[in-house]
């Protein structure tokens, strides 16, 4: 096992979130990721790309939650990404967890998605897979470089049902464009890919979580405008800070009683419910129906998501079910 630092202030808050079970936590942060990938059913069939892998010598485990995705083992010396098939576009490096938030959406053929912080692109190909490239998926950014990533990628996989937007995302609720779904991945304080990059660490800090709450907040009460009565939005963070999570879907919930939080049960996935309290803080308490997902549970990075399903009487408060 490698040797992590670890702010003191770190280890004090998951002392508090996860009490004698938050050493297990802190273990599975100094452990390497396991690498994953996703096969794109758009450029490839999915057995004959196994085939291949095999061929290398590479050890494939399925991934039960998401179709036709691996975890990777004895890869050898030549990194996953530098192989033909990944530069081909018949794979996506991409990481267990960050395959859940498309899988809760679960956009269809022909509807209409907004991803409104989609570089650099692993969910939006993700769901233009889901979608049989048909329909059309608005992937949004405001940063021109991650644009630039986003492009690449979904050129390299052959998805031609999605227009790249660029717009502050806190913004394009000022289009008055609605849509059947969306994805909100929001910016984060990312602590649940300390297993990939312990540089998370170097700016972490609880005034940076507090700004990164506000900023998601914006984001989140804009996006809600662009659904359709009866749409599903879903809200996605890589940390398990309770002021970016929980916080942040009951802000929406006290703003905007038309929404309610629909529980997700994800084939093959161990999640926790969302904490109704952190600290002097009381959430709503529909924010028990969100999923935490720990590192420790299902060897993967930490992500947290929430599915919220938004009323066809906007006035009408909708109840837990």
């Amino acid at each position: 096992m490698r040797e992590l630092k670890i702010p003191k202030p770190f280890l004090d808050r998951y002392n508090e979130i996860l009490g004698d079970k938050s050493s297990e936590f802190i273990d599975y942060c100094k452990k390497p990721l396991r690498k994953s990938i996703r096969i794109n059913t758009i450029k490839a069939d999915p057995k004959i790309i196994i085939k291949q892998i095999k061929k290398k010598g590479w050890t494939l485990k399925k991934i039960p939650w998401c179709n036709n995705s691996y975890w990777v083992d004895n890869w050898g010396e030549t990194p996953i990404g530098n192989t033909i098939e990944h530069f081909m576009g018949h794979f996506y490096v991409q990481e267990a967890s960050s395959m859940i938030p498309p899988v809760v959406l679960d956009p269809q053929p022909n509807e209409t998605i907004l991803d409104v912080a989609a570089a650099p692109g692993s969910k939006t190909t993700q769901m233009a897979e889901m979608m049989k490239n048909t329909g059309v998926i608005v992937a949004n950014d405001p940063n021109l470089g991650r644009i630039r990533a986003l492009r690449f990628n979904l050129d390299k996989g052959g998805v031609v049902n999605t227009i790249v937007n660029r717009k502050d995302g806190a913004a394009i609720n000022r289009t008055n464009i609605t849509f059947d779904r969306i994805l909100l991945d929001a910016p984060c304080s990312a602590e649940g890919t300390i297993r990939k990059d312990w540089k998370v660490l170097n700016h972490w800090g609880e005034k940076h979580i507090a700004s990164l709450s506000r900023i998601q907040k914006r984001l989140i009460l804009s996006a809600t405008d662009n659904l359709k009565d009866g749409g599903t939005l879903v809200y996605s963070t890589c940390t398990l800070a309770p002021e970016e999570n929980e916080e942040v879907i009951s802000f929406l919930l006290d703003k905007k009683p038309e929404f309610e939080v629909v529980k997700s049960n994800i084939k093959g996935l161990k999640t926790r419910p969302g904490m109704t309290t952190w600290r002097k803080k009381q959430y709503n308490e529909q924010v028990k129906n969100c999923a935490r997902i720990y590192p420790q549970d299902n060897d993967s990075e930490g992500f947290f998501v929430a599915k919220l399903r938004k009323s066809f009487e906007p006035n009408k408060k909708t109840k837990v079910r």
